[in-house]
């Protein structure tokens, strides 16, 4: 296990489900974005292997892959991306320059942006 994450860290958390192809395909693709960004946190978390510490929103999830930003367990993204490396390097970028569009962040349940938050470092790319 690794060690939880502070208030200063980035968790960029991937949202997926292992029947998923698209999932599938899209794990190599943020394994890359991760190496290329050693200063955050990835992570890969299957909705449905871990339902039960997500709890009941997480089925809310609909389309993948499905992102989520969080610093200090707080939302700052959450959404579905194109699966493609520059869609996430885009929104990093955002991130980074404070351009980021919060899009439906706000109506993550508390409960699930805990559960991701804790989660993360357990489910490591």
């Amino acid at each position: 296990m690794t060690a939880a994450p502070t208030a200063d860290d980035l968790l960029v958390a991937c949202l997926c489900a292992g029947w998923c192809t698209t999932c599938t395909a899209y794990r190599g693709t943020l394994a890359e974005v991760a190496a290329a960004h050693p200063a955050l946190r990835f992570a890969w978390i299957d909705i449905e292997d871990d339902s039960d510490a997500l709890g009941d929103s997480a089925l809310d999830i609909e389309n993948f892959p499905t992102v989520m930003l969080l610093r200090a367990g707080r939302v700052l993204f959450h959404g579905t991306l194109l699966p493609h490396a520059a869609t996430l390097l885009r929104l990093l970028e955002a991130l980074r320059n404070d351009a980021l569009a919060p899009g439906d962040a706000a109506a993550v349940p508390a409960e699930m942006a805990a559960a991701v938050w804790r989660l993360g470092p357990e489910r490591p790319i």
